[in-house]
């Protein structure tokens, strides 16, 4: 369907009245219940009313503020398109919110007095940080497009996992932030907007001021410098900017995700190409998006609870991804595939004595996992229990605390690696972990829908209600990356998105449910905190039945990674294979979820690492894959309970950052080829 090019008279005209209908339609949403006419008085004619004051100190600066914020993510967005050539760039997709936000943590907790001297700053130089650490593991001036937003997000992962943990470690000190990271825009006064708005007027006067050598920038350096533009001032200038304006959206109001990336493409598809017209309808649209987001969010707020609004703009933002992503020309070819160059590997070791080796981890692993923790138990005390002569205390301690939970770390992470395997060989991307293509959020959501809409739901259909969360989010991103078949990284794009728009579902869902879920908050963190016999046996069943099958089946995938045509020429059939083996991993990613939660990146890493071990060959990998899993798990539950005893940090976020790394890697492995 051909866009038709709207004048930019209209673009600014509607724009404008359409940001003062929402302005005045969120002045009058809140708890207190006030009319347009008293909302009209309070801001002409004030009195020393609560109404009026309600309006004037607190519906007023946040409205404004949300004026304030969309214009600036929405100014950033163009700057850092332009910049990287990237249409899916902006500030959340590069990392410079999570970058800004860990730095606003860290400030808060270490340095609370300069923090409150200039955000700003700190929130910058962290944002600058993560947009560094992209640009460079995405190859520099080599960075491509889809390099370049998969090296974003992986910095963000990395980023928000440290950012929680500092939450929890410093529980006291950062408060105040976790609603505040999800990006809110409440006010009580003035004082954020005084802040802001000079800021975000002088950076927006100087990106006018260089609008025009944006404009011959986009032709490409070589016309530019042909034309006599300093390229490297105009990049290095205008991304400080951009960044700069990011930072102070984060330093007022957490990180918001998507506006930069949707309001500069709406002006676009209006028909705007100058950018002293994009810059400014992007502020325009930016604003209309996050002021209309904010309204959303109000209007879902109970009396217990605030939606934070940047869950509304991920849940408006996220479809805009996916269209962008599945659109697209320039996501082809342009992320690793699993090939039949990586079937192979240098390994050292025979196959029995590197599964030997790996078995004999695990059980040091164990071990340390029963003995240590909030009350270490002695080898002794072990070695007595196991004779038969252990005393009570260390019989509870052991066989109905420690015991279980591991055991549930082991098995839920053996499922979630042989789940990534499966995903990744099916579709022959080595991205497409459960995380990465939406089934572990598509889990979560769908176990949050029985928890919020079924409180007394029994464990069963909380566990078949995350298969179906799973299998249509999966359903979901495999039905919209397919275009002539499945680019791995249009795959991966899409995946991302469906993952933020099922998180921002569980944020929304968490805020009506009110005091109903707090059994959910407990997995959705990816955590064995607590887990018993009874989560074993419910996990245990399908994993001993589908496992074996998925070995069966080795010998096909090893087929299937041949390509498209082998497996043809030997009759088998393609897509009841991926049919089935596609639908064992969702089976199979879902079950662990619904027990232990969100738990990152077992399902990326686990298969590579296989890979490099023992080559392609499924046969070797799925048992090998599988103690992998159970070891990253079980190590991250032990690390989770004795870093920091006698609080407890999830196993999903000491696998976030034990996993990130090698995302990066993953992305970093292919400049060199």
């Amino acid at each position: 369907m051909k866009i038709q090019i709207v004048s930019p008279l209209k673009v600014f005209g509607l724009g404008t009245m359409l940001l003062l209908v929402l302005f005045m339609v969120h002045i009058t949403q809140g708890q207190a219940n006030l009319d347009l006419a008293t909302v009209i008085e309070a801001i002409f004619s004030p009195n020393d009313t609560p109404e009026h004051n309600i309006v004037r100190y607190l519906r007023l600066p946040r409205a404004t503020l949300g004026i304030l914020a969309g214009a600036a993510l929405g100014m950033a967005g163009t700057v850092l398109q332009t910049m990287t050539r990237n249409p899916l760039a902006s500030p959340a997709t590069l990392g410079i919110n999570a970058g800004a936000y860990l730095a606003v943590t860290l400030a808060v907790i270490f340095s609370p007095g300069l923090f409150s001297i200039s955000p700003t700053l700190i929130a910058l130089a962290g944002g600058l940080f993560a947009a560094i650490l992209a640009y460079a593991i995405a190859g520099a001036v080599r960075a491509t497009p889809i390099r370049l937003t998969l090296a974003g997000v992986a910095v963000s992962l990395a980023l928000s996992a440290f950012t929680a943990t500092l939450q929890l470690i410093y529980e006291n000190e950062t408060s105040d932030l976790f609603f505040w990271g999800a990006g809110s825009l409440v006010q009580i006064d003035w004082s954020k907007v005084q802040y802001a708005a000079p800021r975000v007027t002088i950076a927006a006067i100087l990106l006018l001021g260089m609008a025009r050598s944006l404009d011959v920038l986009s032709l490409g350096e070589e016309v530019a410098r042909s034309l006599g533009n300093t390229v490297q001032l105009t990049r290095i200038f205008s991304t400080l900017l951009a960044v700069f304006l990011a930072a102070i959206v984060v330093s007022i109001s957490g990180p918001i995700g998507f506006v930069g990336l949707v309001a500069p493409h709406m002006v676009k598809l209006m028909g705007c190409r100058k950018h002293k017209l994009l810059l400014l309808g992007a502020a325009l649209w930016g604003a209309i998006m996050l002021v209309g987001s904010d309204i959303i969010a109000q209007s879902l707020t109970t009396n217990l609870n605030d939606l934070p609004t940047g869950s509304i703009t991920a849940l408006i933002g996220a479809p805009f991804l996916i269209w962008l992503a599945s659109t697209s020309k320039q996501l082809g070819g342009d992320t690793p595939s699993i090939s039949t160059q990586q079937q192979t590997s240098s390994r050292r070791f025979s196959y029995p004595v590197l599964l030997s080796g790996l078995m004999g981890l695990l059980f040091i692993i164990a071990i340390a996992g029963l003995l240590l923790g909030n009350r270490t138990i002695g080898v002794d005390q072990l070695i007595d229990l196991v004779s038969g002569q252990g005393t009570a205390l260390s019989q509870t301690v052991i066989l109905n605390l420690r015991l279980p939970r591991l055991l549930v770390a082991m098995v839920a992470g053996a499922t979630l690696a042989v789940s990534g395997l499966l995903l990744q060989g099916v579709v022959r991307n080595p991205l497409a972990g459960p995380e990465i293509v939406g089934v572990t959020s598509g889990a979560g959501l769908g176990a949050m829908i029985v928890l919020v809409f079924v409180p007394n739901a029994t464990p069963e259909s909380l566990s078949l209600a995350a298969i179906v969360g799973a299998v249509s989010a999966f359903s979901l991103v495999y039905l919209l990356s397919w275009k002539k078949g499945v680019l791995p990284a249009r795959l991966a794009l899409v995946g991302v998105a469906v993952s933020a728009f099922c998180s921002s579902g569980i944020n929304v869902l968490i805020v009506l449910a009110k005091l109903r879920v707090a059994q959910a908050i407990v997995w959705l963190s990816g955590s064995t905190y607590a887990r018993q016999w009874d989560e074993l046996w419910r996990l245990i069943v399908l994993p001993v039945l589908l496992l074996p099958i998925v070995w069966l089946f080795a010998r096909r995938l090893d087929v299937l990674a041949l390509g498209e045509d082998v497996p043809r020429t030997l009759g088998m059939s393609l897509q009841r294979v991926r049919a089935a083996m596609i639908a064992i991993a969702v089976v199979l990613s879902a079950v662990a979820v619904s027990t232990v939660g969100t738990i990152s990146f077992v399902g990326l890493i686990a298969p590579h690492a296989g890979r490099l071990l023992v080559g392609g060959r499924y046969r070797q990998l799925v048992p090998l894959v599988a103690i992998l899993g159970a070891l990253l798990v079980s190590l991250a539950d032990v690390i989770g309970r004795t870093a920091i005893a006698p609080r407890e940090i999830p196993s999903g976020l000491v696998t976030a950052m034990i996993g990130t790394p090698y995302f990066l890697w993953l992305i970093l492995v292919k400049r060199t080829k």
